[in-house]
């Protein structure tokens, strides 16, 4: 296992060099391969970003995006979110002149709507969080700056590979958005609720019987029901791979009513007999904390350690997640096409992607897991389970509000 982590490393600088220059190419294998690791790339990967710093491009951009204001619509559901933006948004300020609102929504399709509604013309919204269905609709509607790769410095940074950072729910990318942090599907539950630390719909269904009306999830389109329907589907089609390809007909007809059948048998278990559902994973999360549930979800592999530490949950709550691997993908950052401050965009995307910022998040209140190469933390995140392609998410979401949303 040593050797092997140490080829992968020595081919990746290899590549990563092979793309920078010839010139650095040879200087290094020059050096002894002792040398050869993470702190060779990470050095590497610093004077990339450093010299995109100091290119005339990027001194433009700084010296445009002095002064401006940018209208950051994120998501405003979670207080440790909430708490590390409002300390980005001091640092920024400092550092750059540039002035950082988060505008919170309960959803960013609220965004998504008003950039349709303005169709690229100037918009209120400088810079907004987003992924999955909300990216491919923009991106496939023209509607947002694309090329920031080539742009901001601190882009270089990312672990593109590692994390395989360069699809959205199996959309490519091209620039128009950049990774932010990674989310994990996962469980947490009362130490007495499953017996294993990977689970299967049985499990869930076993635990659910023993418990009832102790159990539930978010109501769907919210983000973290419509993932834990989507852990479900593929547990029970088998990883079916036609779930990670574009939805036909054929297909939903055959791997959704496996779905529908199961949670046929598991609403009437859960808390209020399925007639109701917490709006929220931050409601279910109070309810968890008021022992008026059993389980709750997360889709921050460390949320657990958070709220331990804050004393906010019992010391034996466990983490759990599906057998297959936790659904796993990337949080982004996009610039709007008519955004009125782009430049104050790009500084503020770069900020957010430095070695401060990202070690911030990820040590910090929030926890959520690190995007570049300098801070790879393997024992931050689980196993992953492939995101399923974006046409999915609307399909479930329909069928699920047409079947239980009454």
């Amino acid at each position: 296992m040593w050797l092997t982590s140490k080829l992968t490393r020595f081919f990746t600088l290899v590549k990563v060099l092979v793309r920078s220059n010839l010139v650095l190419l040879l200087a290094a294998l020059c050096v002894p391969s002792v040398a050869i690791g993470n702190d060779a790339l990470n050095d590497l990967n610093d004077s990339q970003a450093s010299q995109l710093e100091s290119t005339k491009q990027w001194q433009q951009t700084l010296a445009t995006a002095r002064g401006e204001t940018v209208y950051f619509y994120a998501w405003g559901g979670s207080k440790p979110v909430n708490d590390y933006l409002r300390w980005a948004a001091r640092e920024i300020a400092s550092r750059y002149k540039v002035r950082l609102r988060h505008v919170k929504v309960a959803d960013i399709s609220e965004a998504v709507s008003r950039l349709k509604a303005e169709d690229g013309s100037k918009s209120a919204i400088d810079l907004l969080w987003v992924n999955g269905e909300n990216f491919s609709y923009l991106k496939e509607q023209k509607l947002l700056l694309g090329g920031l790769t080539s742009v901001i410095p601190n882009s270089t940074l990312l672990a593109t590979e590692e994390l395989s950072l360069r699809n959205d729910f199996g959309v490519p990318m091209d620039g128009f958005e950049i990774p932010w942090g990674v989310g994990q599907f996962n469980i947490i539950a009362n130490e007495n609720v499953f017996a294993q630390m990977s689970i299967t719909p049985a499990d869930i269904l076993s635990a659910a019987k023993k418990q009832p009306g102790r159990m539930s999830y978010p109501r769907p389109p919210e983000f973290h029901g419509t993932t834990f329907l989507k852990q479900l589907l593929v547990a029970l089609s088998h990883n079916d791979e036609r779930l990670f390809e574009l939805a036909t007909p054929e297909a939903q007809q055959q791997l959704l009513p496996t779905l529908w059948n199961y949670l046929d048998k598991l609403h009437p278990l859960l808390w209020q007999k399925g007639s109701a559902f917490p709006s929220s994973n931050t409601e279910q999360l109070a309810l968890f904390q008021q022992n008026q549930q059993a389980m709750t979800v997360s889709f921050n592999p460390n949320q657990i350690s958070k709220e331990q530490d804050e004393k906010r949950i019992p010391q034996s709550a466990k983490r759990v997640y599906f057998e297959g691997g936790a659904i796993t993908n990337s949080h982004n950052l996009a610039i709007p096409k008519g955004a009125q401050s782009p430049a104050g965009a790009k500084v503020v995307i770069h900020f957010l992607l430095s070695e401060l910022a990202q070690e911030r998040k990820l040590n910090g209140s929030w926890g959520d897991p690190a995007v570049i190469t300098p801070l790879l933390d393997e024992v931050s995140t689980l196993p992953a389970q492939q995101e399923l392609h974006s046409s999915w998410q609307q399909m479930i979401e329909d069928t699920w509000q047409q079947r239980y949303g009454a």
